[in-house]
Parts: structure tokens; C-alpha cells; sequence
């Protein structure tokens, strides 16, 4: 992965309001051990990615918005590459960020996510 590197986030419908994402979509929660779980777009397209998320892993998504690892670089966030759920798995890692320190940057990915737009939405 380089700074260019985009990385997947799939978006739970639950959290699209009027075609947009909520806060919560790059906020990760206790259960994620502050790590939130994205695809490397080096390795998979943003259609690929969501194929791959609804139907081999069975999981709900309304579409694919993406950070940079180097968005990331720039809020202190490492992006990590994570292949042993699946090959494409990636990261990012907010640490032992306190939590209004994780709002604060999840914030900033979503305006980040938001500027570049959806890369892949179902039909």
C-alpha cells in the first residue's frame, strides 16, 4: 500500500440517511478493538470489494466509500495490511486513540470519504 492507496469501507444501509453516510461509518466500536476493517483497493475494485463482502462474507452493505492511506497518514492513523480474514483485508488503526479522539478523526475520514464520493453503490 502506498498514500495513494484507496481503502475500501463498506457501508451498512442502516447507515446511509437521504443517500448519504452517517458518523458511524468509519468509527470503529469496542468490538473492532479499534481497528476498522476496509479492503485494500490495490488488490480489489470497489465492485469487487462489495461482491466479496455481500456475497461470499453474507454481510449487508449499501455501497463503497474509500480514504486514502495517506489521509490517514495525515490524521495519525496507520493503515496495515491484515490478510488473514482474506487476502484483501486491511485496517486502520486508530490505537489506543481516546474516544474523543476516534469521533474526531472518524469525522475526518467521513469529509475526506464524502469529497471523493461513492465508488461503487448497488443498483
Amino acid at each position: 500500500m502506498n498514500d495513494a492507496t484507496h481503502l475500501l469501507r463498506q457501508v451498512h444501509p442502516a447507515w446511509i440517511q437521504a443517500g448519504r453516510a452517517t458518523s458511524q461509518v468509519f468509527r470503529p466500536t469496542p468490538k473492532d478493538q479499534n481497528r476498522l476493517s476496509v479492503h485494500d483497493g490495490d488488490l480489489i475494485t470497489p465492485q469487487d470489494a462489495w461482491r466479496h463482502f455481500t456475497e461470499v462474507l453474507g454481510w449487508p452493505s449499501g455501497g463503497v466509500l474509500a480514504v486514502t492511506v495517506g489521509e490517514c497518514r495525515s490524521r495519525d492513523l496507520q493503515a496495515l495490511s491484515d490478510p488473514a480474514p482474506y487476502p484483501q483485508h486491511a485496517v486502520i488503526d486508530f490505537g489506543s486513540l481516546g474516544r474523543g479522539d476516534v469521533e474526531r478523526k472518524s469525522k475526518q475520514l467521513k469529509s475526506d470519504a464524502e469529497v471523493r464520493g461513492w465508488l461503487y453503490r448497488p443498483d
